[in-house]
């Protein structure tokens, strides 16, 4: 976890563990979880707490994403890499967003297609690999770490080489 937290990835953790000393859970808590439950648990409870942590999720939408030297203001549309300022479509924005949003995360074209242009996906379009491709140029052209890369049958995921 704490790895994740020092490259940047802001998604909630939810640990499930048997751990249940103090000791343990201020050190999961510490080390960047956002909540933790130890087991035996009930099923119910695990549900309500994801569904707490996709609430708080969505209530920090406003905050700014940080992968890598990658940089993205949800409230301004705005995007920098190294500190330059990328101009971005706005179909490039929600994909790059959708991207930094699930860092190393392998996202399916099927999932691209659903989040970002919110149809069900054909796949006898190229549309998806067009507009990565478009976003590479922008995000990735300059730099030799490249943080876009096909997941060969897959997908695409945004990581650090």
């Amino acid at each position: 976890i704490k790895a994740l937290r020092e490259k940047g990835v802001e998604s909630p953790v939810l640990c499930l563990t048997a751990k249940d000393t103090v000791e343990d859970i201020v050190a999961g808590l510490d080390s960047g979880s956002d909540d933790y439950l130890t087991k035996p648990f009930a099923f119910a409870e695990l549900l309500a707490r994801v569904r707490a942590l996709v609430r708080r999720g969505t209530q920090e939408r406003g905050a700014e994403i940080t992968y890598a030297d990658l940089r993205l203001d949800p409230v301004a549309h705005k995007v920098w890499r190294s500190d330059s300022e990328i101009d971005l479509t706005a179909k490039e924005y929600a994909l790059l967003e959708f991207f930094m949003r699930n860092p190393e995360t392998t996202l399916t074209r099927t999932m691209i297609a659903e989040h970002v242009w919110d149809y069900t996906f054909d796949s006898f379009t190229n549309i998806i690999d067009v507009y990565v491709n478009y976003l590479r140029k922008k995000v990735d052209r300059d730099y030799t770490n490249k943080l876009i890369h096909t997941v060969r049958g897959i997908g695409y995921v945004l990581k650090e080489d």
